[in-house]
Parts: structure tokens; sequence; C-alpha cells
């Protein structure tokens, strides 16, 4: 059991919270890919409580390691009229290895619809298009990309079309929030090679209360204006085959190089 789908559906309830095991075709270097891990947590979140509205965002901390038998654990913040917080904790043999807190918010009404940008000019994948995964053992394998040079404009920006190779009865917001991670850090291309670096912190806020796309393709963008000290920090964005905006995020990157 080694896709998304499979990991989730093997989940085993235990104590009041769930029992689990990351394959290890889902690692990068010793811990877990960090959008397979927040996927893991927004699942748990989902089934902590009932009739939540859409997720609105998730605020994600990646704290130590996370591979082989985990935990996930999910517990209300708070509920309010409009507004749901739940905590979730991924805990492997290391400790503690992710904390999210996400927020689930229906639609309110509002004087305000005011929309900004335009879509990355890069053209979306067709039937004609080839792809490629990344090789076994990184968890890249479990992806799909579009076989096309990177649409980026800038020395330390990404551009890529992505899907999950297995993505079959994933909640909609579950699959997007393994996908939104998939990039290399904007930052790794200041390196000019292989070289050790760590996800911080990453912060998701989701444009729609419903993500939708064409054949599972998402256009991803990672781009940095600061790296200094080992510190990175980048913004993000994530848009459908349509070039409708689904997501903005932010994540703080650690360089060990």
């Amino acid at each position: 059991m080694t896709s998304l789908p499979q990991v989730l559906a093997a989940l085993e309830p235990f104590d009041g919270a769930w029992r689990g095991t990351i394959p290890d075709t889902w690692l990068q270097g010793r811990t877990a890919y960090g959008g397979f891990s927040a996927a893991l947590a927004l699942h748990a979140a989902q089934l902590s409580d009932t009739d939540l509205p859409p997720l609105r965002s998730a605020q994600v901390s990646f704290i130590g390691p996370l591979s082989g038998p985990v935990t996930l654990r999910a517990q209300r913040l708070r509920r309010g009229r409009n507004a749901a917080f739940v905590q979730a904790d991924v805990v492997s043999d290391a400790g503690l290895g992710l904390r999210a807190t996400f927020v689930f918010m229906g639609p309110v009404e509002s004087r305000v619809d005011y929309r900004a940008g335009e879509p990355p000019a890069f053209d979306k994948p067709d039937g004609s298009s080839t792809t490629f995964s990344g090789k076994a053992p990184f968890f890249t394998q479990n992806f799909e990309f579009l076989d096309r040079r990177d649409g980026a404009t800038g020395p330390t920006e990404w551009l890529r079309w992505v899907r999950l190779t297995d993505r079959a009865g994933l909640d909609p917001m579950v699959e997007l929030m393994a996908v939104a991670d998939c990039l290399p850090p904007a930052a790794f291309k200041l390196l000019g090679g292989p070289a050790p670096v760590s996800s911080m912190t990453w912060i998701v806020n989701v444009l729609g209360p419903q993500p939708r796309t064409e054949d599972g393709w998402w256009l991803l963008r990672a781009s940095t204006d600061y790296a200094v000290a080992g510190s990175s920090s980048q913004q993000m964005g994530i848009w459908n085959s349509a070039g409708e905006p689904i997501a903005e995020q932010m994540q703080s990157v650690a360089l060990f190089a």
C-alpha cells in the first residue's frame, strides 16, 4: 500500500486517533515529503469533526522527521458560527513531526468581490503531452510532471505542471495539499547542485470552496527574493487547468549549504 489513497484507506482508529504507516516511497531523505504529511494531517482533521465547511487556510510546521509507523491525532480548537479551527499532529517513533492548524470556513455575505492577477503564461497539458515521473526511492515517483522546459522566468523560480499518479477517491482538498508542495524550494536554484534543504513552515490560503481541475493537472509556481544566512522565504501559487487561481502560499526554507 504505497499510494496516498491506499495509505489513507489503511488508517486504523486507535484511542481517539489513527494509526498508519508512511511508505519509503514517500520519503525525501530521512523524512516524508511535506505535502504527503500535511495531507495525512488534513485527512485526520476532516475525520475529527462533522459537517465541516470548506478548508480555507492551513498553517503547517515541519517539526521533526517522519517515517514508518505514525499516529495522527486531531482536536477541535474552536468552532464558531462561520469558522472551525482544528489542530492536527503527526507523530512517529522520533516524536512530533508535524503540527498543523486548519481553518474551515463557509462563505459569508460581503460587499467586497475583488480578484487581481493573471495566471502564468504556460501552456496547459493536452492529450499529446509527454510526462515523466521521479525515480525511486524519491517521493517524486508518485507524481507526473509535464515533459516540457521549465516555464520559469527568473533565476529563483520554478513553474511546472504536476499531478498525482494515483488520486482515485481522494478528497479534493487532500489532493490539493498533497500536490501543492511538490516543487523544489526556489532557492535551490541558487545552490547550483544537490544540497540539503528543509522546509520549516508552510502557509496555504485556499481561494475557493472546492478545488477542481482537468485530468488532475495543477500549475505550480515557487519563487524567492530572499535567501540569506541559511534562511529563505518563498512565495508559491497554484492554478487549475482553466487558469483559475486555487491557492496562495508562503514557505520558510532552511538551507544547509
